[in-house]
């Protein structure tokens, strides 16, 4: 039950309610409310059937005052300039709250990738690059994999990249495979960061995490770990996921009696998160209506898919058990929601906090690019969860100092960061 919104315009929202808070400088507000640069192009592509198809392709770096631009390309039919800055302008705020030393960008190109070919996708990628690489790099912009992108993908970028420049340069990309410049625990990540601040948040509401119950929207990788993470990290039940089937185009939700198991359901999921359903069935699930993962008898919600899943219309099915929203995805909650779960006492762990543990670790493998040296996967995890912790404990101390939304604690904490870092450097 999504409906249409505006991601940018309420990226701006949400940054204009705390500025207010903040008492910040009117022209402080107008250079963070807007990108640093944009940048728009055309991909043409030579196609398996041998005609040319053009693409719409996007990079926005919204600030870069505490370090190079991150963040992923994203791969989706619905792709826009404005989606692109939004995505970018939280991602400011996201390596801002993880304490980690970049900046916010974003990119994408608006296209559905299972419509490629493997040869068509490839071809795409480095195309990409060929019209970005003079504003991409190590110590300028860092992109990484989003929704429809994957490691094959970043692999060939950074190839391509390499190609050009001359020289081998792992850290232009982030999200690499594994043997090719990619960091372990970078598939997982963030999806466990989501549980790391489940875990710290049920600590706060003196949760027992093994009675709890969680449902959980998608089934795309953030969501199929926070599954795992979910039951094997915490002992607790999940009850249901949801998912977009290609074939249907419409969303179903899955769920089981006994809960589900995500590491079953991986089985039978292909690369772009549907889910079988026939076998699904077979293994004694139940197909529902793709909205009714909003509406279960659960004590946690975890959106891990698009923006505006909870949205005016949806948050009045939500369940008056449910104690803790964990937004897995970019901006799920619209600004109309956020009332109705501030009114009802719902603890929110706001995105760029929630699901940071991607970016952290992405940071984690261009340190490991720079060093040439890898970490094994527990290094990388156990570094994780400190970070993670770390930044949650930082927006709860300043949610309980200033008594606001946790949502606007975020963002006093993020910002205060980016405009010290701006101030430092001279550019206010």
């Amino acid at each position: 039950m999504s409906e249409q919104i505006n991601a940018f315009k309420m990226a701006q929202g949400q940054f204009d309610n705390v500025a207010k808070m903040l008492d910040l400088d009117p022209q402080v507000s107008e250079i963070l409310r807007w990108p640093s640069r944009e940048f728009q192009f055309t991909i043409p592509v030579h196609m398996d059937d041998g005609s040319i198809r053009v693409f719409t392709g996007y990079r926005v770096q919204h600030n870069d005052a505490r370090g190079p631009s991150k963040g992923g390309i994203r791969f989706h039919p619905a792709e826009t300039m404005d989606t692109v800055r939004a995505l970018a302008m939280w991602m400011t705020w996201k390596t801002a709250i993880a304490d980690i030393p970049l900046g916010g960008g974003k990119g994408g190109v608006a296209v559905d990738p299972a419509s490629l070919s493997i040869g068509e996708q490839e071809r795409l990628c480095r195309h990409w690059v060929r019209q970005m690489w003079r504003n991409i790099g190590p110590r300028q912009d860092v992109p990484a994999p989003d929704v429809g992108t994957n490691s094959r993908m970043m692999g060939w970028m950074m190839d391509e990249y390499s190609q050009i420049v001359g020289t081998y340069t792992p850290g232009v990309i982030t999200g690499k495979p594994v043997g090719g410049g990619g960091s372990l625990g970078r598939k997982e990540a963030t999806g466990f960061g989501v549980i790391y601040t489940v875990r710290e948040a049920m600590k706060h509401l003196n949760l027992d995490p093994t009675e709890s119950i969680a449902a959980i929207q998608g089934f795309g990788n953030v969501s199929q770990y926070a599954a795992i993470g979910f039951i094997d990290l915490l002992g607790g039940k999940v009850a249901c996921v949801s998912y977009w089937d290609r074939d249907d185009r419409a969303a179903y939700t899955v769920s089981h009696p006994e809960g589900v198991d995500p590491r079953f359901l991986q089985t039978i999921t292909d690369i772009y998160g549907t889910i079988d359903k026939d076998k699904a069935r077979e293994a004694g699930y139940v197909i529902e209506d793709g909205d009714d993962w909003i509406a279960k008898d659960v004590n946690v919600l975890i959106p891990a898919a698009l923006e505006g899943q909870i949205n005016a219309n949806s948050v009045k099915r939500i369940s008056d058990r449910v104690r803790m929203v964990a937004e897995g995805a970019n901006g799920p909650t619209t600004p109309e929601a956020d009332e109705v779960l501030k009114r009802n006492n719902v603890f929110v762990i706001p995105d760029f906090l929630c699901n940071a543990g991607g970016v952290t670790v992405s940071y984690f493998e261009g340190v490991q690019n720079d060093m040439n040296y890898y970490w094994t996967n527990e290094e990388v995890l156990e570094r994780l969860d400190t970070k993670i912790t770390q930044a949650f404990n930082s927006v709860v101390e300043m949610a309980a100092k200033e008594g606001v939304y946790m949502r606007d604690a975020a963002y006093m904490v993020s910002i205060d960061r980016v405009v010290k870092a701006m101030e430092m450097r001279g550019l206010l």
